[in-house]
């Protein structure tokens, strides 16, 4: 068994191996390449470990592995198998050396693994352009992601077809063979270009964190990363401080860099403030994909049954220069005054004017309320005729893109997400949630709703219900699930073992219409069961799609 950090930080990877998502044969010493150049193994524990199988040739190359690469998770599904359908022995140092060794000199360049970014952060992404034949042969057990994360050599993407035929009994497709080669070979401009990249960064230090939560605005503050020791560890310790409210989360943890850009960690809070799912304290897994410099990172941070709920994180390096983080408020009415705005950074100095401030035209900063070296409070006027739209901030030369909305109506009110799935539980899993949000938009130049050039203003203050559909209005809906006043749907505790189609709905308690009715906006959400049986295969939910799991098993008594 790997370690806790590590077996906790990858372990939501392994659920997918029920759902069929081989990458090595059933034959590990097969495959190889006789037409493409393989990629040396240089690493002693991966030829003591993996040799007796995977054989290697008079240039370093192993058997499948030199024609293969791969991200952090799929090297990791790999070892798996091998101890668990090979007897491969590792001790959790073992196994975390060959999946930094591994991951880093067999695995995607950061370019690459941009592309497949949504899979292992667990965003729900729409997966397009793909051939019907591509998508029958891989969408029936996982998305295509999934394969990408892999690059592979043509005689090892017919190799991986060969085993999934023998052991799931998939029809090979020679198009989907072709197409995996032209989408994901072993060999990319990208990969040589990386390969001579230098490994002496070192993320270790304090980093300047935003993190963005649905219902909640933005959370600002710091992560102080350390070296633990082996292997690309490193401790950290991260304390956000909410926006709005005040509120702080300091939250401790574990992670590691793999190839000197892709960070997974796990950290948990030691001032769990409740039980609720959208609880900021909960243990979550960590994503992060740092920029080649290292100047800057994102990613998401994550938790629940479906990984559904967490921050959307970005990450800088502190420096000895003022910051400018963000504000506390994304949006300034025309013809307002007095308006106090907070401005959240790092270093900013002792003696401050106003003329530090920049906040587009039509607005005036009146005088400084107060500053300290994390904030200042401005008040400031913004004229009748200021332009509207979009907007950047500024103080001194530190620069926030698009952080202020200055308008002078909502014209409606958009929900997001505009469509979305939420899941009763059962005996084996938790109930899945659904955080919702209400964003306020302007009419664009031409005047219209819902086209290309309206203004995205920001979160408004609403107030929440839920209607299922072909219920009459009024009747309860407890039975199904509640909203909160932050926008969580939490479905019923005792499912009724049927699915149910619901209007989530946001009544915006200050804005208008023209003829002075509340403004109104509608998300779609489905609420299922986890698992279903349908012609006697058995079928379960990974976020917005689901997955054939095999055979119908039968009902345990």
């Amino acid at each position: 068994m790997i370690s806790k950090f590590r077996s906790t930080a990858l372990l939501w990877s392994l659920f997918f191996l029920n759902f069929g998502f081989a990458q090595v044969s059933s034959t590990p010493g097969q495959g190889g390449s006789a037409s493409e150049e393989g990629i040396p193994v240089t690493d002693a524990l991966v030829k003591a470990k993996c040799g007796s199988c995977h054989t290697s040739d008079d240039r370093g190359n192993m058997q499948r592995i030199s024609w293969e690469r791969a991200t952090p998770e799929g090297w990791e599904q790999a070892l798996r198998r091998m101890t668990l359908l090979y007897d491969v022995d590792l001790t959790p140092a073992e196994t975390g050396h060959l999946l930094q060794y591994l991951s880093t000199y067999h695995g995607l360049a950061p370019e690459e693994a941009k592309k497949v970014t949504y899979d292992v952060e667990r965003r729900i992404h729409e997966e397009t352009a793909i051939p019907n034949t591509v998508m029958s042969a891989c969408g029936r057990c996982h998305n295509f992601a999934r394969v990408l994360s892999w690059r592979r050599s043509v005689d090892d993407w017919k190799e991986l077809s060969r085993a999934h035929a023998v052991r799931y009994n998939a029809r090979p497709s020679e198009e989907a063979i072709a197409f995996l080669a032209k989408m994901a070979p072993l060999h990319t401009t990208e990969w040589a270009a990386w390969r001579t990249r230098t490994l002496d960064k070192n993320p270790a230090g304090r980093w300047l964190v935003t993190a963005y939560v649905l219902g909640r605005i933005r959370y600002f503050g710091e992560m102080q990363m350390e070296s633990s020791g082996a292997d690309g560890e490193f401790n950290t310790r991260a304390t956000l401080h909410s926006a709005t409210d005040g509120s702080t989360v300091v939250r401790s943890g574990r992670g590691l860099m793999y190839g000197g850009y892709a960070w997974r960690g796990f950290s948990r809070s030691g001032n769990v403030t409740s039980s609720a799912p959208n609880d900021l304290s909960n243990d979550a897994q960590e994503v992060m994909t740092s920029a080649p410099d290292e100047s800057n990172a994102e990613g998401r941070w994550f938790w629940g049954q479906y990984q559904e709920l967490g921050f959307d994180i970005r990450m800088q390096r502190a420096t000895s220069n003022a910051t400018l983080l963000g504000i506390d408020r994304p949006l300034l009415k025309t013809g307002s005054r007095s308006q106090h705005i907070r401005l959240i950074g790092d270093h900013f100095p002792a003696q401050i004017a106003q003329a530090d401030m920049d906040f587009g035209p039509g607005v005036t900063v009146r005088r400084i309320v107060s500053h300290n070296a994390s904030e200042v409070i401005a008040e400031v006027d913004v004229a009748l005729d200021a332009p509207l739209g979009k907007r950047q901030v500024a103080f001194r030369r530190s620069v926030m893109p698009g952080a202020l909305a200055v308008y002078d109506r909502v014209d409606y009110i958009k929900v997001t997400p505009d469509s979305a799935t939420a899941s009763f539980g059962n005996q084996t899993r938790s109930r899945g949630y659904q955080q919702f949000e209400a964003i306020g938009y302007q009419n664009g130049p031409d005047g219209k709703r819902r086209t290309a050039d309206d203004v995205e203003l920001g979160p408004v203050d609403v107030t929440w219900s839920m209607r299922v559909f072909y219920e009459s209005e009024g009747s309860r809906t407890d039975s199904v699930g509640t909203v909160g006043p932050t926008g969580l749907f939490i479905p019923a505790a005792d499912s009724p073992e049927n699915n149910f189609d619901v209007w989530v709905i946001a009544d915006a308690r200050t804005e208008k219409d023209s003829d002075g009715k509340p403004l109104v906006g509608k998300s779609y959400l489905v609420v299922t069961v986890p698992v279903y049986t349908f012609n006697g295969r058995r079928y379960v939910r990974d976020l917005d799609r689901w997955v054939d799991d095999g055979p119908a098993r039968p009902v345990q008594q």
